[in-house]
């Protein structure tokens, strides 16, 4: 009988199967505590990918290097091993092994859930840690008796029962239940309504006169942070001016009262109130800042073991776990020299043993250096304000290469907001999807200009050959070689696509192929930020907050009634893709002039006389606004539904409905690549003597192309001189709509992959007491009875 193994394969997989997974296992650890936190900074699908794919192989490589170490085990102890397999001698050492891949079960710092559903399965981890202990514990009694190992063993065996505990507890404490008791404030019963009664009964009974009289209870004290921390000063403009580290604190004060926005918990209006006076007073650029380490605090407390390691018994814990695998090394180096261990398993001991001491020590440098800690070791109530200054001094140098730099962005013309790439708290980019070019870029190149290229390509070459420039031929071999390489691209890009949509990756592919990313410039968040503070001054009271929340543009609207059919009237997802369309075929048929004085603008905010702010700068400023805005929102309508408004509905059936009608449209006019000027005239060329949906498609098909062009023509022709304007504050009606409405988990789960614009518009609007989480209008009442005489 053949066997389809190799005896030398074999023999190789026999003598390094349990040493190459060892090895592979500290590789995997390693890797994850380097560049698992990588995935709030980008959010790139395939980094992304790559996490998510070390993530889940490194607790396979563990538990599959425990089944090999057992039954390698028994095999030398039923005396059934050949003279390929481990020495007898040897096996003492390899029994123990099992104590640190129980210490990489426990996983590294930097990740400990890859999804929020991860975190639910905390009791599934947990289960696991008693399979994983019975089996180091079974490994380590078949070597017992005879192992020199026991003492070192012991103490791994202690290191990897903390570090897979820290692992657990870290997923039960953000698990959605528990994370969200861990802020419930003690019950409060009210009034002793049955001993007053009580009172009135007997005071009744006395022939006394009695009142109630219900008083509300004002707070009229502040929390720390509002007080107690000094400012660097104020600006130009009246801002109070943060520092790196009041920065970190303050957003640390804000984590702690605004986290249970993820678990739709609600909040006081003394908590409202203190965070709409704390961010009236900044900028928009500070105000982002704080948001952003807020955000971090978000990521790393469902993600990571911070807050099980920040605490006392997290220090305690951790101090045992790592003096016992020093202690454990130094045990071994003395007893390795009188054992007769093969060399090269004592040479991957002893990598395993560094391997955990350097994984501890890139830990420990961690945690001393995050933002955790600085908020913690940066106390305003510090009586010693020299003490406070020197530990300010101290983080503050830290922090300041983490701070957001804005500078000068020659190619865009604009003011970046960007921190170096391992420094970042999140990507800070803008992804931006594009419903004309994703049409144009679906369909195959221009066969035209493929056959241009080759033609010039045999005018240069082939007349060598065939002698003489004017050869009737090249033009036929031409012709002929891109027809060729047209219907071979067509046939082989057919046959891409229809695999990838087999394997249900067509969303993922496209995110990578169609979507682009800019860098957050400072002018459009400076834009949401004064917007937003603007309806903050004017909702006061709760109720028209919550009004504000559920508007789409209503405000907007007041005196143009006529576009109403395409805002209030239709819904979330029909009006995004109306405006997206709209708002694209403006923008390819706007004159050049306003679409392209980039430069002219910056040279009227240099001059001498200050800056110019013609009505050409500001529409131009305003195109760019509602052209980054439209863009990013049809990305999270197709690319992201879940973030979007619970009523986004159907809205990937009717993105692909226009996308096919479109597609449809500019096959009939030979349109390609980069063609989207030409694209958008098309569009807007074809006559509307009918309602488009209303008379002709009925209620099949759900595109929306023509409708968008009959807004367009509109606008165009209605607001000559301000649709950009308009424009801008719509889409960012439609963001801000979309920020209050969603569900707040799906903003706790892109903190991981990056972050999103949408989530620093949700907490911002939060904290400007914008949304629906403020339902508590008014304090507790509180009772008094009085007695008259």
């Amino acid at each position: 009988m053949v066997n389809p193994i190799p005896p030398g394969i074999k023999k190789i997989w026999d003598n390094w199967n349990i040493r190459g997974l060892m090895l592979f296992s500290l590789s995997l650890q390693t890797f994850l505590i380097l560049f698992a936190p990588l995935r709030k900074r980008t959010g790139h699908k395939l980094i992304i990918m790559l996490i998510w794919s070390v993530y889940l192989v490194a607790d396979w490589a563990a538990n599959f290097a425990v089944g090999l170490i057992s039954d390698s085990q028994r095999d030398t102890h039923d005396n059934q091993c050949n003279s390929s397999r481990v020495p007898a001698e040897n096996s003492y050492l390899l029994a123990f092994w099992p104590p640190f891949l129980l210490l990489h079960l426990g996983g590294p710092d930097t990740i400990t859930a890859f999804a929020l559903e991860d975190n639910e399965l905390w009791l599934r981890h947990l289960l696991g840690l008693v399979f994983q202990v019975v089996a180091t514990v079974y490994v380590f009694l078949q070597s017992f008796p005879q192992t020199k190992l026991a003492i070192p063993t012991l103490l791994m065996f202690l290191a990897g029962i903390i570090k897979y505990l820290e692992r657990t507890r870290a997923l039960y404490l953000a698990s959605v239940d528990i994370f969200r008791n861990s802020m419930l404030k003690d019950p409060d019963p009210g009034p002793n309504y049955a001993k007053l009664m009580d009172d009135i009964a007997s005071k009744k009974e006395a022939n006394l006169p009695t009142m109630i009289i219900l008083r509300g209870e004002h707070s009229d004290e502040k929390r720390e942070p509002s007080t107690s921390v000094e400012h660097s000063g104020e600006t130009s403009k009246g801002y109070v001016r943060l520092n790196d580290v009041q920065v970190v604190h303050y957003a640390y004060h804000f984590f702690e009262i605004f986290k249970g926005l993820i678990v739709d918990l609600i909040f006081s209006f003394q908590e409202r109130n203190e965070s709409r006076e704390f961010f009236h007073k900044q900028s928009a650029e500070d105000a982002l800042r704080v948001i952003e380490v807020e955000l971090n605090f978000i990521y790393e407390a469902l993600y990571t073991k911070v807050q099980v390691v920040h605490s006392k018994f997290g220090y305690c814990t951790r101090f045992i776990s790592f003096a016992s695998v020093v202690a454990s090394l130094s045990y071994f180096y003395f007893k390795v020299k009188k054992s007769g261990f093969d060399e090269i398993d004592v040479v991957i001991t002893y990598a395993l043993f560094w391997g955990a001491i350097a994984l501890d020590t890139v830990a420990f440098f961690m945690l001393i250096f995050s933002d955790w800690t600085f908020a913690v070791l940066y106390d305003p109530k510090n009586e010693s304000k020299m003490l406070r200054k020197y530990i300010a001094a101290t983080i503050g140098w830290f922090l300041i290469f983490k701070r957001p730099r804005c500078y000068e962005d020659k190619k865009r013309s604009c003011k970046l907001l960007a921190t170096p790439f391992l420094l970042r708290r999140w990507s800070g980019h803008v992804p931006r999807h594009n419903l004309i070019k994703y049409c144009l870029k679906g369909r195959p190149h221009n066969f035209d200009k493929v056959r241009d290229d080759v033609y010039r390509f045999t005018e240069k070459f082939i007349p060598a050959f065939i002698g003489g420039k004017d050869n009737c031929f090249i033009g036929l071999i031409s012709n002929g070689v891109s027809k060729f390489l047209g219907f071979f691209y067509g046939k082989v890009t057919h046959l891409i696509n229809k695999v990838i949509d087999c394997c249900g990756l067509t969303d993922f592919m496209d995110e990578i192929r169609y979507v682009s990313h800019e860098p957050l410039a400072k002018e459009p968040w400076e834009f949401i930020f004064t917007e937003l503070l603007v309806k903050s001054k004017s909702a006061e009271d709760p109720e028209i907050a919550k009004k504000i929340s559920s508007e789409r543009g209503n405000s907007i609207l007041e005196k143009k009634t006529y576009l109403e059919p395409y805002l209030t009237k239709v819904t979330y997802d029909e009006s995004l893709l109306l405006w997206h369309i709209a708002t694209e075929l403006l923008y390819h048929t706007e004159e050049e002039g306003t679409r392209h004085n980039n430069e002219d603008m910056e040279k009227g905010e240099n001059e001498d006389n200050g800056p110019k702010e013609s009505k050409e700068v500001t529409g131009n400023k305003h195109l760019k606004f509602s052209k980054l805005l439209s863009d990013y929102m049809l990305y999270l309508l197709v690319m992201h539904p879940t973030m979007m408004s619970v009523e986004a509905g159907i809205g990937k059936i009717r993105f692909r409905d226009t996308c096919a009608e479109a597609n449809r449209l500019f096959t009939s006019k030979d349109l390609g690549p980069n063609e989207e000027k030409e694209a958008c005239q098309e569009i807007l060329d074809v006559n509307l003597y009918v309602e488009p949906v209303t008379k002709v498609k009925g209620d099949r098909s759900k595109s929306v192309l023509f409708d968008a062009s009959k807004l367009a023509q509109e606008l165009d022709d209605n607001e000559k001189e301000n649709k950009w304007e308009l424009l801008s504050k719509i889409w960012l009606e439609m963001l801000s709509y979309a920020a209050c409405n969603c569900i707040a988990r799906t903003q706790a789960q892109q903190v991981s992959k990056g972050g999103e614009l949408i989530s620093f518009v949700w907490l911002l609007m939060a904290h400007f007491g914008i949304g629906r989480q403020f339902q508590i209008n008014k304090g507790h009442a509180r009772t008094k009875l009085i007695v008259g005489k």
